[in-house]
């Protein structure tokens, strides 16, 4: 029995785990960071200071905390993960302080107080989301936990979703009410809410794929099912048209009830969800423009913005004389003018990057989002569990119809909604939600790559004991 036991763990040994590998790629994510940061610098004339180089500091240090976290209590798990993760978090960083320093000069040009620096702010929303980060990790030994409290988290995601809505502490800004304020802090609970929503679907889906992928007639060659399975779409779009009319905010509605749509069709394979949750969202879009003054000025100003450029347009347009500025190369980091893009720090971080980098720079961007993306799709590939499967798809869309709407939105291949860019946008609830879905997507992939240790067979054990004997 001691030589099977040797085996095994000469066995679990062999197999590579990568940290070295994971931490070497964070080492080059910082120097990329302050690379650009230092450029910045250069760019506009000015010696870097002692506050750059403790920012700097700092963002590695909890890089490296991450890491070793990483290391100890979920070894096994995808070492690019983490490092794609960090270098979207400090490009961000780097940006907010881009266009930070741009708004301290155009206040100084107008003889106006300067702006408080948001990359500050934004440099300890991190160390939350790290903090998160760790606690996940630590505390979380099995994503398979989570399932046990399937309907409570969804009942919970619910009610964040809704929360914006209560009086006294719920609020409007930019005529969106997504905000939920106490005291003197203020959030999106959104944010916590897709997470939430996710693990329900995740968990909804194991239990009832069964009977949604019943097919019982047959329209045009494609497989419809039962009409009394239709009940969990039917709500999740009357849902989404809830959060849309009541809470006027386009971008979750899209992102809950095209992230429910996905995760019905990975659960049941059937093509069906996909045909009926595209009509429904056809439907759903009709009227919505027909009877919602705020879809109908999006889409006509996506339309057509150049008619609204001195009003309800004028934000897309300036994102697009930004990268038309940029071009294919850039103007390079520091030489743009995000400033001018009104909120370019949050909803147009994107054509900030875009004017500074070029076409080729976002084209970088978008690789980098894309392997973060595929690298989730791959573990719910490899994990064994449904439920595993079903969490790390549902939260790699969840990251990828984020990435699509803003950059579709920004760049006019779709109507504008309110979305932030994960990782990159200035705000601490999306940062801290987008962090805690990694942490996730870690702890899966440890358990989908972590080695099965075969015990023995009767046979083995019995030759070991009569070799000992």
């Amino acid at each position: 029995m001691t030589t099977t036991a040797a085996s095994a763990t000469t066995t679990e040994g062999r197999q590579p785990r990568r940290r070295n590998t994971e931490l070497l790629l964070l080492v080059f994510a910082w120097g990329i960071g302050l690379l650009g940061t230092l450029q910045v610098g250069w760019a506009i004339g000015s010696e870097p200071d002692s506050g750059l180089w403790i920012t700097s500091g700092v963002v590695g240090l909890l890089a490296l905390v991450m890491h070793v976290v990483v290391r100890f209590r979920a070894p096994y798990a995808d070492p690019i993960l983490l490092p794609m993760a960090t270098l979207l978090t400090i490009l961000g960083l780097m940006m907010i302080y881009r266009i930070d320093i741009a708004a301290a000069r155009r206040a100084e040009l107008n003889g106006s107080p300067t702006p408080t620096p948001d990359v500050y702010s934004q440099l300890t929303w991190f160390t939350i989301a790290v903090i998160l980060f760790v606690a996940v990790l630590l505390l979380l030994r099995d994503h398979r936990v989570l399932q046990r409290y399937t309907y409570t988290l969804g009942l919970l995601g619910l009610i964040l979703l809704v929360l914006p809505l209560a009086p006294i502490i719920g609020t409007t800004v930019n005529g969106a009410t997504l905000w939920v304020r106490v005291g003197g802090l203020s959030f999106q609970p959104a944010e916590m809410a897709k997470i939430l929503l996710t693990i329900f679907f995740a968990g909804y889906l194991v239990e009832k794929r069964d009977s949604l992928a019943l097919v019982r007639t047959k329209v045009l060659g494609l497989g419809l099912p039962r009409l009394k399975d239709l009940g969990p779409l039917v709500v999740a779009w009357l849902v989404s048209l809830a959060v849309l009319i009541f809470e006027r905010d386009l971008g979750t509605s899209l992102l809950f009830f095209g992230l429910f749509v996905a995760m019905l069709y990975i659960a049941t394979q059937r093509r069906s969800w996909l045909v009926i949750g595209g009509l429904l969202f056809l439907a759903g879009a009709v009227l919505a423009y027909y009877l919602f003054g705020h879809v109908r000025l999006r889409v006509m100003v996506w339309l057509d913005p150049w008619t609204y450029a001195t009003n309800e347009g004028y934000q897309i347009v300036q994102s697009l004389f930004g990268l038309a500025n940029g071009g294919i190369l850039g103007a390079g980091i520091g030489q743009g003018f995000p400033n001018l893009v009104p909120f370019a720090n949050t909803d147009f971080i994107v054509a900030a990057l875009g004017e500074e980098l070029g076409v080729t720079g976002l084209i970088a961007l978008l690789l980098a989002y894309a392997i973060l993306i595929e690298r989730g799709l791959r573990t719910a590939i490899t994990v064994r569990d449904p439920f595993g499967q079903l969490l790390a798809a549902g939260l790699s869309i969840t990251l990828a119809l984020q990435v699509f709407v803003i950059v579709g939105g920004v760049t006019r291949l779709i109507p504008l909604t309110g979305l932030t860019t994960p990782f990159l946008s200035y705000g601490g609830s999306s940062l801290i939600a987008n962090w805690i879905i990694i942490a996730l997507l870690l702890r899966i992939s440890d358990r989908a790559r972590r080695p099965v240790i075969t015990p023995p067979s009767s046979d083995e054990a019995l030759t070991q004991v009569v070799r000992r004997a």
